[in-house]
């Protein structure tokens, strides 16, 4: 349960933002701005069946544009997703790759299988669980769309979904080159070529290599580098147009990060003492043809198939320590190695006329994955290799139908009917092999309050397929796990003011979780008082999640631009006892910070300079549902300033310029023989600050 404090300082936050929200879309007069002000870019959702403009999505969406020569430097997607509402990371590797999305997504991974709570497609391809190689060089636009994606995206998009969108090939040759230096010796060299090939085709070729050290020191071993980042991007697009009813564009890339990992220090420093640092490798290829085809005047045929395959190493010194440290000679490593492939198909029909009486748009699609995941896990306190296969079947049959009521109001519903088969066998004679019948859906209604105000209404429903903990010495009703179920009630507004100088976008939300699915832990001793950490899944009563929020971006001359985002969450566990036994009714959620906000201000001044300066920060959160330790609030300043015209630009950056610790991972548990393994918290740190310069050469 939230405290008194913490509860009046969430609805003070909220009736704030409220007020403000209110002021802004009612009483500012669309005269107030000059004829002659710079329209705001109105950008596309890709993500959605019909790719409305953001404006005019019925849904809580966001949209990033890494390629912004005047942001910070961006390597990858954990970088940008602090900016968006109510978005949360969990690290635990080079790169933090498991997501939460409204306090809902998971934090972590190790011998069990995983079903994502928050989908990932990169150009298509579905790569939920596996973000660790999701750089964002050569990046159009990063879509975060909130809340449940019953209709859209099904089992693997409880939470929300990522999609990224590389840049597509062009008409016009043209290229860039991109060189960075940083300190921890960051950097980076990145080259992109696009143009024409013949009358109806065009390529895209893009690849970056980017290397650093690491941000701390491995005292045993007196080395700077055991959590390096090594990431090798490389991307090709394809596109072809043979006629105006034709188009298709075939995708591929090959990611290659062979990155340290050597996180955590019995000191909650930045000092560690492992005398066996791990990896955190992975290398994706993958390759993806999405086509539209205009079969009648009716109807588009829309098509994508994506495929990937994904080896990952990943491993760690368990006692974060050298042979030695303890005097009982506990020493300890654990390694995993997974081989992954997919093959995602989605098939849809996208009406181009309207039915009855020209008053109902539809969209009715099949979809089908199948994937296999292959782990290797080497442990001290095995007596051999442990393996395990996981297979993958999900069949979903969808449609929507949009009915306009009249010109500016209309109503939407949509359904999904999805199998989910999965089968589950290990060398320890484990067998499991669950299916759900799964149903998922939205009911949304739309109102213009005129041509640039959008009113919304949605009730939405996802889905996340049960599953089972393979762990042998789980007990047996601990073993499998139902289906989690959410219903998303949200209310939102979009608009756009002052001539197009201001553009505000908001949305109050409540979610009500069935049979939710809770991540939580065991802790047991050994023989030698060393201790097992047990992680698996059970399924708590409900959960309540519930908030706010807002996204705005103002030209108040043309030279300032200000913008900025705030989340506001409030989240409660019912009649959930974790598997240490505690009782956690009314507690909050793990990994559900009741706040975060993004806010900035651009400058642009002598033709071609400009200056930018960022404040993120986020509230103090549970890092775990298995105990009380938390992730203290902060605040992070990022800027740069930099000089563009059409044939270079430079910028000099920096990140985090206060040099604050904050953390993005944490444990409880005993390790540290010098207090006799007494539980204690453990926390992986994040970046330190940055400083570097970034230059674009164009072509």
């Amino acid at each position: 349960m939230m405290s008194s404090s913490s509860t009046s300082t969430f609805r003070s936050a909220l009736s704030s933002a409220l007020i403000l929200l209110t002021l802004s879309t009612v009483t500012v007069p669309a005269s107030a701005a000059a004829p002659d002000a710079p329209i705001i870019e109105e950008l596309i959702v890709q993500g959605e069946f019909r790719r409305p403009s953001l404006g005019k999505t019925p849904a809580s969406v966001s949209v990033i544009q890494p390629e912004d020569s005047r942001q910070t430097l961006i390597n990858h997607l954990e970088e940008v997703l602090n900016w968006v509402p109510n978005v949360n990371l969990s690290s635990g590797g080079s790169r933090a790759r498991f997501i939460q999305i409204r306090g809902i997504g998971e934090r972590g991974q190790f011998a069990e299988p995983l079903n994502s709570s928050v989908g990932l497609l990169v150009d298509g391809v579905d790569l939920s669980g596996i973000g660790t190689v999701a750089g964002l060089f050569d990046t159009a636009q990063v879509e975060v769309l909130r809340g449940p994606q019953g209709t859209l995206h099904g089992a693997n998009a409880l939470a929300g979904l990522i999609n990224i969108a590389t840049n597509d090939p062009e008409d016009t040759m043209r290229a860039r080159v991109q060189a960075d230096l940083g300190n921890f010796d960051a950097r980076g060299i990145g080259a992109m070529v696009t143009g024409p090939v013949g009358e109806h085709t065009a390529f895209r070729l893009a690849g970056r290599l980017y290397q650093d050290d690491g941000f701390l020191d491995n005292r045993f071993l007196d080395e700077e580098d055991t959590n390096r980042r090594d990431e090798l991007t490389l991307r090709g697009k394809l596109s072809f147009a043979p006629t105006d009813t034709f188009g298709s564009t075939l995708a591929i890339g090959h990611l290659d990060f062979d990155n340290g990992y050597d996180a955590f220090s019995l000191d909650n420093d930045r000092n560690t003492r492992s005398d066996e640092p791990g990896q955190d490798r992975q290398e994706t290829t993958y390759a993806s043809l999405i086509s539209t085809w205009q079969a009648s005047e009716h109807f588009s045929v829309q098509n994508t198939i994506g495929w990937a395959t994904s080896d990952s190493d990943y491993s760690y010194d368990e006692d974060w320590t050298f042979t030695g440290f303890d005097p009982i000679g506990y020493t300890s490593t654990d390694r995993y190695e997974r081989e992954r492939d997919t093959v995602n198909v989605d098939l849809r029909l996208v009406s181009d006329t309207r039915l009855l009486n020209d008053r109902v748009d539809w969209v009715a699609g099949l979809y089908v994955l199948q994937q296999d995941v292959d782990l290797t896990r080497t442990y001290t306190f095995l007596p051999g290799p442990f393996s395990s296969r996981f297979e993958i079947d999900r069949v979903a049959i969808y449609g929507e139908a949009t009915t306009h009521l009249s010109e500016r109001t209309r109503v939407t519903t949509g359904l999904r009917f999805e199998q989910h088969e999965s089968t589950y066998r290990d060398s320890e004679g484990v067998r499991f092999t669950p299916e759900d019948d799964l149903v998922g859906g939205r009911l949304l209604v739309e109102h213009d309050l005129n041509p640039q105000t959008l009113l919304y209404l949605a009730l939405t429903r996802g889905y996340r397929a049960g599953g089972f903990n393979t762990s042998g010495t789980l007990d047996a009703d601990l073993r499998e796990f139902d289906p989690e179920y959410l219903w998303n009630y949200e209310l939102g507004l979009k608009g756009r003011w002052l001539n197009d100088r201001l553009n505000v976008r908001a949305a109050l939300f409540l979610m009500d979780r069935r049979d939710m699915q809770v991540a939580t832990s065991l802790t047991r001793v050994r023989a030698d008082n060393s201790a097992e950490f047990i992680d698996f899944i059970g399924n708590a009563a409900e959960g309540r999640n519930a908030g706010l929020e807002i996204e705005a971006a103002w030209y108040v001359t043309d030279q300032l631009r200000l913008f900025g985002s705030l989340g506001l969450l409030d989240t409660e566990l019912e009649n959930y006892t974790n598997g240490n036994g505690e009782d956690l009714d009314g507690r909050d959620q793990a990994q559900a910070p009741g706040y975060n906000f993004f806010v900035g201000a651009e400058y642009s001044f002598l033709s071609d300079w400009f200056a930018r300066v960022e404040l993120e920060g986020k509230d103090s959160y549970f890092l775990s549902d298995s105990h009380e330790e938390r992730a203290p609030s902060y605040e992070l300043i990022n800027a740069s300033v930099g000089y563009e015209n059409e044939r270079w630009a430079v910028r000099l950056w920096a990140r985090n310029l206060t040099d604050e610790d904050y953390v993005v991972r944490g444990f409880f548990f005993g390790n540290d023989p010098r207090d006799f393994y007494t539980a204690r918290g453990f926390n992986q740190l994040g970046e330190p600050r940055r400083v570097g310069l970034t230059a674009n050469v164009f072509f």
